[in-house]
């Protein structure tokens, strides 16, 4: 079943740490199914009216989200965003 990787970003303190990790989690990611689908900031909102980056990703399954988020190459993507924001990430299965 599809499922797609939701990233928030509530705050971002670093900017070098966030490029660096876009660098290194953009081609882990996509080498291991994901499919980029948005990422940016809204165009509107809404209820709580937050204009925080969001990212949005397709995967085949909630295994192969999993299993790209666990990847060697992920977690050295993540290790280079060490600090560098706070976000909310989640994987939701498709309806």
């Amino acid at each position: 079943m599809t499922a797609y990787w939701i990233s928030v970003y509530q705050e971002i303190s670093d900017q070098g740490k966030v490029d660096a990790y876009a660098r290194l989690a953009r081609p882990a990611l996509e080498a291991a199914g994901g499919t980029f689908l948005a990422r940016g900031l809204p165009e509107q909102t809404y209820e709580a009216g937050e204009t925080t980056r969001t990212v949005l990703l397709v995967f085949d399954s909630v295994e192969a989200a999993r299993a790209a988020h666990d990847s060697p190459a992920y977690q050295e993507a993540l290790a280079a965003l060490d600090g560098g924001a706070r976000r909310d990430m989640r994987i939701v299965p498709a309806l």
